[in-house]
């Protein structure tokens, strides 16, 4: 994922939905917990119910059939065993939206009704599936405990006390583990699915991170840029304004400055602007590369023109060697430091000094003497060196600056440059 791609939001189970409960569906989907609704049934829990109504009431039947067999079972007791039945299959339709309260209804009915005990079954592996353990465990736990006491008021007349007992309660325990076994498997998709969400997340963040740290990179050269054209621009403006009376070869010279500091200004402001706009990195602003340690013969060039006196020492054999990274920072360094020149003190010679090699670093010095008069009041952040200072800091190396000991400004800078 790029920084400028959109966020995108989760997306929906593309498969073949009615291969799975709606419940799993239901729970899979993006907006489930906000959206506040039930799940509706779809064609796989209308089979499935229909086979468990189908079930209980096949079953129903054969027991009300062994019902005249019982000794001792009164008529009533028998027409009141078979209306249970009936409307226990009927509730079967109502397990998925009350699991816990049929459950529980169930344990009276299914200790008076013969006939309602696979509807029973159906409603505790219901339970099992859709509630935690700690319902299942109570009410599984009654309907075992009670399974004895009724097979001793109604002893089956073909089978054992006790295998019968045995077989129910194996029965119940096979069916309270296999809901157990299908509530874990739906809870294993719901945690992939969480975690491929959180995954989702992560990755939109980092990519927004990245994204910001591009543009703060952009804000910085921004500052830069737009100090350096502003400043030939102020400081021109000033001397025209305090010399009114200077020969007309210096105004238009002057003039021309200001007019081309303002024409690079407002380009280089419109193409930082796009890039803004856009969200791309520095690395593909605009069209034009980013200045490197090759373009500081120009830079001081530049300067020379607009009236400061600047000697560079360049002892680097091989300026387009050094790592574009490095290169931007050192060019931004002497940059600011030959703005700062400018600004405060004026008509001094500015010494810019770089050497260095692959392996021991690249050094940046940039000294001017103390200035003959009090230079004239120009705007500024006053914070350029300082966020220079963390530049340098975030490419491993150092900046150091400070007035000297004849009164003069110097800055210091060393940048790393691995071996080839």
């Amino acid at each position: 994922m790029s920084s400028d791609e959109p966020a995108r939001a989760p997306q929906e189970f593309a498969g073949r939905r009615w291969l799975f409960p709606s419940a799993l569906m239901h729970e899979l989907e993006p907006d489930a917990e906000s959206s506040g609704r039930r799940p509706r049934r779809n064609a796989r829990d209308w089979v499935v119910d229909f086979s468990c109504f189908l079930l209980a009431v096949v079953l129903g039947l054969a027991a009300a059939d062994a019902l005249p067999k019982e000794t001792g079972l009164p008529h009533s007791a028998a027409v009141l065993d078979q209306a249970l039945g009936a409307l226990s299959c009927g509730a079967l339709w109502l397990r998925r939206r009350w699991p816990v309260g049929l459950a529980v209804a169930m344990i009276p009915v299914g200790f008076l009704s013969n006939t309602a005990g696979v509807a029973a079954m159906v409603v505790v592996f219901t339970l099992a599936v859709h509630r935690p353990f700690r319902y299942v465990a109570w009410i599984g736990g009654v309907d075992l405990a009670l399974l004895p006491l009724f097979y001793w008021l109604r002893p089956d007349p073909e089978l054992p006390f006790a295998g019968v007992v045995a077989f129910s309660v194996l029965l119940t325990v096979s069916l309270v583990g296999w809901g157990m076994f299908v509530r874990s498997k739906r809870q294993l998709m719901l945690s992939l699915r969480d975690r491929a969400r959180r995954a989702e997340t992560e990755a939109r963040l980092r990519a927004e991170q990245a994204q910001r740290l591009a543009r703060e990179a952009i804000a910085r050269e921004m500052h830069d840029v737009l100090a350096h054209r502003l400043t030939l621009l102020s400081v021109h403006a000033g001397a025209l304004e305090f010399r009114p009376d200077a020969p007309g070869e210096e105004i238009a010279r002057a003039a021309g400055v200001i007019r081309e500091s303002a024409h690079e200004a407002l380009q280089d402001l419109r193409e930082i602007i796009g890039v803004l706009r856009a969200g791309e990195s520095d690395d593909a602003a605009g069209s034009r590369p980013q200045p490197t340690l090759a373009a500081l013969d120009a830079l001081v060039a530049e300067c020379r023109e607009a009236g400061l006196k600047v000697t560079l020492d360049q002892r680097v054999t091989d300026p387009a060697a050094v790592p574009a990274s490095v290169g931007r920072t050192a060019y931004r360094i002497a940059q600011e430091a030959l703005t700062n020149a400018r600004k405060h003190a004026p008509g001094t010679e500015v010494t810019v000094s770089v050497t260095g090699a692959p392996g021991d670093g690249l050094s940046l010095t940039v000294h001017n003497p103390a200035p003959g008069s009090e230079a004239p009041p120009v705007p500024g952040s006053g914070q350029g060196l300082i966020g220079l200072t963390e530049r340098a800091t975030l490419t491993g190396g150092r900046l150091e600056h400070g007035v000297t000991a004849d009164g003069g400004f110097e800055v210091r800078a060393w940048l790393p440059w691995g071996g080839g």
